[in-house]
């Protein structure tokens, strides 16, 4: 699987997770692809991405909320 090009280091971005020899967050990634950005418009804008960069980046934010406790909030 791809998660192991995510990384978490206290000395970089304050341990937010990153992928593996960049500075680019996870939670950039997201937000780019959620703003309809295609993954080819992304990997233009920060070549030193690949696809599986990005694969990595959904795959570790789905593994993330597939263990996250749900609240319901009060309507």
């Amino acid at each position: 699987m791809g998660v192991e090009r995510i990384v978490m280091d206290a000395e970089v971005l304050s341990g937010k997770p990153v992928i593996k020899g960049t500075r680019i967050p996870v939670y950039l990634i997201l937000e780019l692809l959620a703003a309809e950005m295609s993954v080819d418009d992304v990997l233009k804008e920060y070549p030193e991405l690949t696809r599986e960069d990005i694969r990595a980046a959904l795959e570790y934010a789905s593994k993330i909320l597939k263990h996250e406790t749900v609240v319901p909030l009060e309507a």
